[in-house]
């Protein structure tokens, strides 16, 4: 294996690269537009969720009850007529409506059990499933209250002193900014190289590379470090310009041991991508592959779910997979300031998973370079 060479021909996959604008766009959008799209976006938690009430009460009760809804979690309540609640769930506007009956405050001091009628728009799922719990917790709490004349505070036999650390403001934005630069450095570390071999084979240059002085171990090294690089350059500018100036998202641990990891896990997905391009014969036959190979090491690494809720097996089967020790490491140094003496284990089971996938990924790369020769 002579350096030089594996040099030209990393330079030559950079050029290939520069003159493929779509590839470019993909990149700049990934780590870019994608990050911050995914950390600004509609959190889990009830946030602003726009709500009517029909009050036909009119009574003091009913107007706590209205005055109790406000933001964060509610838009101020638009007051309106029975006949406007249908004609403005279907038309979108409310994802809530509330109806209070009238004779409501005269039927709950003279000990009945009355009820308020909440319509919700389900098609807003994530709105619907939280915003009915706290509605029915607000509603319960006021009329309570009311009734009893005061405001209770019941005395607990135990205090709970809650501290949230390493994200102390509980903002989505710091979890879903820095996994999104994570998962698109497994994402397009795989397809840049996938489609670098696959763009070859189609534009026929396999064929000038098989009567050159070169091996393929040298062509494979070439396609893995310059790929490699454009992620990892393409990494530290988001996170340098995305997360910390854009999104003001703050870093705690050392840039410098995450992109040392990044370019590890970088020679494993890489890897990856090679393997991949083999066994695909066209583009459209890799985005296949992608869709079943990716999904699955973003879903169960650990980034979007945390490994111990899931099952037993899929938390044994994804310890093969470099990217679950990826998102272990990029945590640990991102978020809680880990060193490299409590994360050498992930460091560790990167490299050697790597080195698999390298040498498979090798194996079948001269396997289809002999067919063609």
């Amino acid at each position: 294996m002579r350096p030089a060479n594996i040099f030209h021909l990393g330079v030559k996959e950079l050029r290939s690269l520069a003159r493929d604008p779509i590839m470019l766009l993909l990149i700049v959008y990934a780590f870019s537009i994608g990050v911050y799209a995914a950390a600004t976006a509609m959190p889990q938690t009830l946030n602003k969720a726009p709500i009517a009430i029909v009050d036909e009460d009119r009574s003091p009760l009913s107007w706590r009850i209205v005055s109790a809804f406000y933001p964060p979690y509610f838009l101020p309540p638009h007051l309106i007529g029975q006949a406007e609640m249908d004609a403005r769930l279907d038309a979108g506007l409310d994802t809530f409506a509330l109806d209070i009956p009238p004779d409501f405050q005269r039927d709950l001091l003279a000990g009945r059990r009355p009820t308020i009628q909440l319509n919700v728009d389900a098609t807003r799922m994530s709105q619907a499933f939280a915003g009915s719990g706290y509605i029915q917790t607000i509603v319960n709490g006021e009329v309570r209250a009311f009734a009893q004349r005061y405001r209770e505070v019941p005395e607990l036999p135990v205090d709970l002193a809650l501290r949230a650390r390493f994200n102390p403001q509980l903002e989505k934005s710091w979890f879903g900014a820095i996994m999104e630069v994570i998962n698109n450095v497994t994402m397009l570390s795989i397809v840049l190289t996938g489609a670098a071999l696959i763009r070859e084979r189609e534009h026929g240059t396999v064929e000038h590379l098989l009567v050159m002085p070169v091996t393929p171990l040298e062509i494979m090294a070439s396609k893995v470090w310059a790929m490699g690089l454009v992620v990892l350059v393409a990494t530290a500018l988001a996170l340098a310009v995305v997360v910390q100036g854009w999104l003001e998202v703050p870093i705690e641990g050392s840039l410098a041991l995450f992109l040392a990891g990044a370019a590890l896990h970088l020679f494993a997905t890489t890897s990856m991508g090679i393997f991949l391009g083999t066994l695909a014969r066209s583009m459209p036959q890799f985005g296949l592959l992608m869709i079943l190979v990716l999904l699955p090491l973003q879903m169960l690494s650990g980034g979007s779910t945390p490994r111990e809720s899931m099952p037993e097996l899929a938390q044994l089967v994804m310890l093969a997979a470099p990217n679950t020790h990826f998102v272990m490491l990029a945590q640990g140094i991102l978020y809680r300031d880990a060193g490299f003496g409590i994360l050498w284990p992930q460091f560790l089971a990167i490299a050697a998973i790597g080195s698999v996938l390298f040498a498979l990924a090798l194996a079948r790369f001269r396997r289809s370079l002999a067919t063609m020769a």
